[in-house]
């Protein structure tokens, strides 16, 4: 039986995950990754900041982990989870899904002499 982790997907968020989670490539072979555990690794990763190929041996192969992260993050998976999860609990609050109004927060800094570059330490 693998290791749980603190970060590890409890059923019931594996449960809001799973439909998200894009279907395997038409043609070709059967995925056989589970994709629990893929996530699982993603957030064990994301929790302890450890290198892609410190994963412990019980997660995937680390390189196949990171083609999964790599691969939602370009066709925007990622962002769509991110939405997707915003909405849900937006509405669980009665509130509308989409937020009306956004706050942004700004600090302007004086950044020094602008004639002073990096490029100026290697001449």
């Amino acid at each position: 039986m693998p290791t749980a982790y603190d970060s590890d997907l409890t059923t019931l968020q594996w449960e809001l995950l799973e439909p998200l989670i894009p279907a395997a490539k038409p043609g070709g072979r059967p995925r056989t990754t589970d994709m629990r555990s893929v996530l699982n690794a993603i957030f064990y990763l994301v929790v302890t900041g450890c290198q892609w190929r410190q994963l412990p041996h019980d997660f995937p192969c680390w390189s196949t982990v990171y083609s999964y992260f790599r691969r939602w993050r370009d066709d925007g998976t990622w962002v769509h989870i991110n939405e997707h999860l915003r909405m849900q609990e937006r509405v669980s609050e009665d509130r509308h899904p989409s937020p009306s109004a956004a706050i942004c927060d700004a600090q302007s800094v004086k950044v020094g002499n602008p004639r002073c570059h990096t490029n100026s330490l290697i001449e």
